[in-house]
């Protein structure tokens, strides 16, 4: 029995990002299944503005620090043995993903 599931990807690593959405791809060709994505969502971009000097003499100079979320969303409707191949994929420590069925 096939089952809608969403999986969710988000990581500041753009290359391992797109490492496992091919291989998420790879699994949904071998395994047959009706595959959406990946969709690519707005970068959240997180800026920190902070004051190179310590002390507060002298002019003032800021650095300016960015940090850019990407993230993906594939639609997946697959059966058992091609969720259970997705459970067991190796993910890098700074991916992060979410799967919810729908």
């Amino acid at each position: 029995m096939t089952q809608p599931a969403r999986v969710k990807l988000t990581s500041i690593s753009l290359s391992r990002l797109g490492n496992v959405c091919t291989e998420i791809m790879n699994i949904g060709k071998k395994a047959g299944i009706k595959i959406k994505g990946p969709i690519p969502l707005p970068v959240k971009r997180l800026n920190v503005v902070t004051r190179k000097s310590p002390c507060g003499s002298g002019t003032e100079t800021y650095e300016k620090w960015e940090m850019k979320m990407h993230r993906r969303i594939i639609d997946i409707s697959a059966d058992d043995k091609a969720m259970r191949q997705l459970m067991r994929l190796k993910i890098p420590d700074n991916v992060y993903i979410e799967l919810s069925l729908t």
